[in-house]
Formats: structure tokens, C-alpha cells, sequence
């Protein structure tokens, strides 16, 4: 019988290429967000900056220094905290908008609607392919839901993808998509069931990159639609994949054409005005067909979609 110690021992020592890379990625990573800190600190510090900064990273240390001695967290416990929203806000992300880019790419009569409300769009795609397909609640207490009895400090695991594809619902068609669905807002959508569509986690504990995602989603989509139109592949096998996130497990293939059409006499033929609708706000920008390809690019080697143009 191997005892505890050589177990020890062998996971230590006897180790895969795999595992050791990781270790060293992980170190990479620690390290580096370590160095972020300590360069703003030092910069707050020294009078250069007025505070930490307005973006997560800043918000963190602010609320780290405000606190009381007793009630900071630890330097691991925050940088586990960095490290959660990056994959929040980028992993969950890219899955959210490689869905979309197939769902349009197959629905092409959908890419004009969308480029001028992406609402329906959005949550159509995140019914059908939520990032995450389920979230894990622990009972505090006991509790009855329905028939069922929940004992105290029970950990259950809710499948928002079994949800999202009830057709008791969501309706018969509920594996078909149509954004319309959403034409009257989630209440209506979900017959006033709202704990039916969580794609991103309910509150108060919901998923901490939920509006930078999409926030970035919109972005990244309004690029691509107002520039170019697309179809699917015939190359491309439908296979979902877990692996954190739901994406697909062969990539997807999609074909562009440039909307060469929409140009206007008095603008280049490599750039074109934008519009953007970001929440309740509205912005206009201009933008260039060569950023939009390094936008593509960057999707292409992050979300698993092959472009074609």
C-alpha cells in the first residue's frame, strides 16, 4: 500500500509537462498582477496620482485602503479577485460572442435587424448558449421549494440551460431561434418567470462581468454588422463543447462580405461612421476597416471563429 508520503511525494516530483507549464503560468500571473498593485500604490504614494484609478483594479484598492486593518483581504485573495473578473469579463465573453456570430451567420435576416437593435439578438443567443450552463447555490438553511425539502448547507447545482430550454416556458419552439420572443422584454418572454433566464447568475450574486461583457459584446458585434455581412461554412460541424464555457468545440467558420454598399460618396472606402448604443447612452465614432480586422483577428485566435474574407 502506498502511503500518504509517497503520494506526496509522487505528486510533487512526478509530474507532467502539462502541470509544470501551468505552475509557471500561474506564477506569471500572480506576479504580475502583483507588480500592478505595488506600481500604483507607490505612484498614490509618492503624490503622482490623485487615487487608485476608476477601472476594477482601482476600485479594489481603494476599498482595500479604506478598510479597517481587520477587514482587508489578503494579497491572494485579491489577486484571486483580478483573476476572477479577467475571466469573467474575457472567457465567458468570447464564448457569448462566438454564439452569436454562428446564430447571425445562419440567420442572415437577422444581421439588418440587429444593426439596429440588439436587445432580442443578445437574448436570444444567450438562451440558447448561456456562457456558463449552470450556477451552485449552497442552502444556509432549510428550506422547501415546491415538494421538495432542502436541508441546511445543501450545495445544489441549477442548470440554467435546462431553463433556458423548457418548453413549458419558453413554448414548442423553444430549440428555434427567434429573437422576437424578447420583442416585449424578459418578464413577457418568460411569462413572468425571470428566475427562467439567468445567463449570466441572478442577483445579488450574479456573474461580476455581466455588463462588461456585454458591453464589449455590443462593441465587437456593431463592428463586424456595420462593416460586413456573413454567412456560416459548410466546413463548420456543430459540436458544443464544455470546458468552463460552452463553445464550439471545432470553431466556427463563418464567411464575410465587406458592406461596400453602405459607404457614403463623401467618406474613404476605409472608413465609415458607427453608431453605437451603449445602455441609455449613445455614442458616434468612427471607425477603420484595419481595426476592425485586428478586432477580428484578435476573435478569431480567442472565440474559435475562422474567418473567410
Amino acid at each position: 500500500m502506498i502511503s500518504s508520503v509517497e503520494m506526496m511525494l509522487e505528486s510533487k516530483f512526478l509530474r507532467t509537462k502539462d502541470e509544470i507549464e501551468l505552475d509557471k503560468l500561474e506564477e506569471e500571473i500572480h506576479n504580475n498582477i502583483i507588480e500592478m498593485i505595488k506600481e500604483r500604490e507607490e505612484k498614490v504614494m509618492k503624490g503622482e496620482k490623485d487615487g487608485f484609478g476608476s477601472d476594477f483594479l482601482g476600485l479594489l484598492l481603494k476599498a482595500h485602503h479604506d478598510a479597517n486593518t481587520s477587514q482587508r483581504i489578503t494579497v491572494d485573495d485579491f489577486v484571486d479577485e483580478c483573476k476572477t473578473f479577467y475571466f469573467a469579463g474575457q472567457e465567458s465573453n468570447n464564448s457569448f460572442i462566438a454564439w452569436i456570430v454562428l446564430l447571425l451567420a445562419i440567420h442572415t435576416d437577422w444581421q439588418e435587424a440587429a444593426r439596429k437593435e440588439m436587445g432580442m439578438v443578445f437574448n436570444e443567443s444567450l438562451r440558447l448558449y448561456p456562457p456558463v450552463i449552470g450556477v451552485i447555490r449552497k442552502a444556509e438553511r432549510e428550506v422547501r421549494v415546491g415538494k421538495l425539502i432542502l436541508p441546511a448547507n445543501l450545495e445544489l447545482c441549477i442548470s440554467n440551460l435546462a431553463l433556458h430550454h423548457d418548453p413549458q416556458i419558453w413554448g414548442q419552439d423553444v430549440n428555434q431561434f427567434k429573437p422576437e420572443r424578447f420583442s416585449d422584454g424578459v418578464a413577457e418572454a418568460t411569462k413572468n418567470s425571470l428566475a427562467a433566464f439567468f445567463h449570466f447568475g441572478l442577483r445579488p450574486r450574479n456573474c461580476m462581468g455581466n455588463n462588461f461583457a456585454i458591453t464589449e459584446a455590443k462593441i465587437t458585434i456593431s463592428m463586424i454588422l456595420q462593416l460586413f455581412s456573413f454567412t456560416f461554412s459548410p466546413a463548420y460541424v456543430h459540436l458544443p463543447f464544455q470546458l468552463l464555457t460552452v463553445h464550439p468545440h471545432h470553431g466556427i467558420q463563418v464567411i464575410l462580405q465587406p458592406l461596400s454598399r453602405i459607404m457614403s460618396k463623401t467618406e474613404s472606402s476605409s472608413e465609415m461612421r458607427m453608431y453605437i448604443s451603449l445602455g441609455m447612452e449613445s455614442h458616434t465614432s468612427s471607425i477603420n476597416k484595419d481595426i476592425c480586422f485586428r478586432v477580428l483577428k484578435d476573435l478569431n485566435s480567442s472565440t474559435f471563429v475562422d474567418l473567410i474574407v
